[in-house]
C-alpha cells in the first residue's frame, strides 16, 4: 500500500502550500490530463489517467511511495474520496479541497445555491436527474459524456426550464451560457462540469443570452436549512388533508383516509416520476410532489386540469398538467416509477401495466370492479394487495356521523428481478 495518498482537489486557482508539498514528493500521480499537465506534477512521478477510479484506486494500493490524486473542485462532495475509501481498497487518505464545482458555478451565475438540489446525472440513470429538475425549481446537474444539457433537455421535453451550463470552469475554455431548454438540444457542449437548472410555475423566467448575469435574482427566498425546506411553503401542517384545506369539496375516491392509504403505497421519493392518472381535485398530486417526486397530473376534463395547476401554485409545488382521456393519452408521456389511478378502471390499468412500473395504486367502488382491476393487474405479471376501507367521519359534539366512505383500495407490485 502507498505509504501517504493525498487527494487534492483543483478549482483553477493557484494550489496551496499544503497541495504543493503533497504533490512535490508524489512518486504516483492519478488525474485527468490538465491535472497531469500541471508545472507542479514531479517529472519522474508515475501518471495515471483518472478514468476508473477503482482501477486507479488498485494501482495506488499496490504502490510504494507517495501517492497524490487531483480531482476538479471539491473531491469530497460527490467525489473521488468515496470511491478511494471504500472497503475493498483499504485507502486512508489525506483531503486537500478546493471550492466545489457546483459552488463555482452559482458564483459564475451570482445566484445563491442554498435552497438548490444537487445531483449527479450518468448516462445509465439520467431520468432521475431529469425528475428531480421536474420536480424542483433549482437543480445542479453535475453531468457526465452522455449525460449533459442536450440529454438533459430532451428527456425533459415539453417542460420548460432555464439551463445555466458552465463549461470546463475553472480552466481556459471556461464558459458560461444561459438558454431555454429548449434550445439546449440544438448545440454541442464541451462536457460542462455543471448545469444549473432553474424555472417552473411561480418562478420569474430568465431570458436566453450567453451571460449569466441574466440569471442573477431569478429565484428569491431561503431558509433554515439547505436544500429544499420540508413541507409545503405556508401549508397546513400534515397530508391527506380534508377538502377544506385545499378549498375544494372531494369525491369519495378522494377521502383523506383514501388517500393516505394510496401515498402510503405510491411512496413517492426523490427522483421518481409519478402518474395521477384522473387527478380530480388535484389534492393527490399536490401531496405526491410534496414529498419531491415529479408528477405528470392527467385528467379528462380541463376545469380539472385548471384546479390542479392552481392548486400546484399555492402550494408551491412543480407538477405537469396534461389534459387527455386515457388510456390514449398516456402514450407520449416519460416512462413512470410509479402510477395513481382514480379513474378509469381495469382498461387503464392494463395500459398502464403494459409500461411496467414499479407499482400501481387504484380504487374501485364495487367488488366486481375491484375484481376486473385484480385480473389486469395479475395479467400484467404484478401480486396484487386488496384491502377493504371504510371511514366514518363523525361530529364529536353529538357524536352523528358527518360522511362515510367506503372503497377498495388496490397495489399491484412489479417483483423484482
Amino acid at each position: 500500500m502507498a505509504d501517504r495518498v493525498t487527494v487534492i482537489g483543483w478549482d483553477g486557482t493557484p494550489l496551496t502550500d499544503a497541495a504543493r508539498s503533497a504533490l512535490g514528493a508524489a512518486t504516483l500521480v492519478a488525474g485527468a490530463a490538465h491535472h497531469l499537465a500541471l508545472p507542479e506534477v514531479p517529472p519522474g512521478a508515475e501518471r495515471i489517467r483518472l478514468g476508473s477510479v477503482d482501477l486507479a484506486a488498485r494501482r495506488i494500493a499496490q504502490h510504494r511511495g507517495s501517492a497524490v490524486v487531483l480531482a476538479d473542485g471539491d473531491p469530497g462532495f460527490f467525489g473521488v474520496v468515496r470511491a478511494l475509501r471504500a472497503p475493498e481498497h483499504g485507502l486512508e487518505v489525506e483531503v486537500v479541497p478546493a471550492v466545489s464545482s457546483v459552488a463555482t458555478a452559482f458564483a459564475r451565475a451570482g445566484m445563491p445555491w442554498d435552497d438548490a438540489q444537487v445531483v449527479v446525472a450518468h448516462s445509465r440513470d439520467l431520468r432521475r436527474a431529469v425528475n428531480v429538475c421536474r420536480a424542483h425549481t433549482k437543480v445542479a446537474v453535475l453531468t457526465s459524456p452522455g449525460a449533459g444539457p442536450a440529454e438533459l433537455a430532451l428527456l425533459l421535453g415539453p417542460v420548460h426550464r432555464t439551463f445555466v451550463i458552465c463549461e470546463a470552469l475553472g480552466t481556459e475554455r471556461e464558459q458560461v451560457t444561459v438558454l431555454t431548454s429548449d434550445k439546449a438540444a440544438d448545440h454541442a457542449w464541451r462536457d460542462p462540469n455543471v448545469v444549473i437548472v432553474i424555472g417552473g410555475s411561480g418562478i420569474a423566467p430568465v431570458r436566453g443570452g450567453s451571460s449569466a448575469g441574466a440569471a442573477r435574482g431569478a429565484l428569491q427566498g431561503g431558509g433554515w436549512i439547505a436544500g429544499r425546506d420540508p413541507g409545503y411553503p405556508g401549508a397546513v401542517r400534515g397530508w391527506a388533508l380534508p377538502g377544506p384545506a385545499y378549498g375544494t369539496a372531494l369525491s369519495e375516491s378522494e377521502s383523506p383516509q383514501l388517500r393516505a392509504l394510496q401515498l402510503a403505497r405510491v411512496g413517492p421519493r426523490p427522483g421518481d416520476l409519478v402518474w395521477d392518472i384522473g387527478a380530480g381535485s388535484g389534492a393527490a398530486a399536490v401531496e405526491t410532489a410534496g414529498f419531491g417526486a415529479a408528477v405528470i397530473a392527467v385528467d379528462r376534463d380541463p376545469d380539472a386540469c385548471e384546479r390542479t395547476a392552481t392548486l400546484a401554485r399555492r402550494f408551491a409545488v412543480q407538477l405537469q398538467v396534461v389534459q387527455g382521456v386515457a388510456p390514449e393519452v398516456l402514450e407520449d408521456l416519460p416512462e413512470p416509477d410509479v402510477v395513481r389511478i382514480g379513474g378509469g378502471g381495469a382498461p387503464v390499468v392494463a395500459a398502464c401495466a403494459a409500461r411496467r412500473p414499479e407499482r400501481i395504486v387504484t380504487q374501485a367502488a364495487t367488488r366486481d370492479e375491484a375484481e376486473a382491476i385484480g385480473a389486469a393487474l395479475e395479467d400484467g405479471g404484478y401480486a396484487v394487495e386488496c384491502v377493504l376501507s371504510q371511514s366514518v367521519e363523525l361530529d364529536t359534539r353529538g357524536w352523528t356521523e358527518r360522511e362515510r366512505a367506503v372503497a377498495f383500495m388496490l397495489c399491484g407490485h412489479r417483483p423484482h428481478q
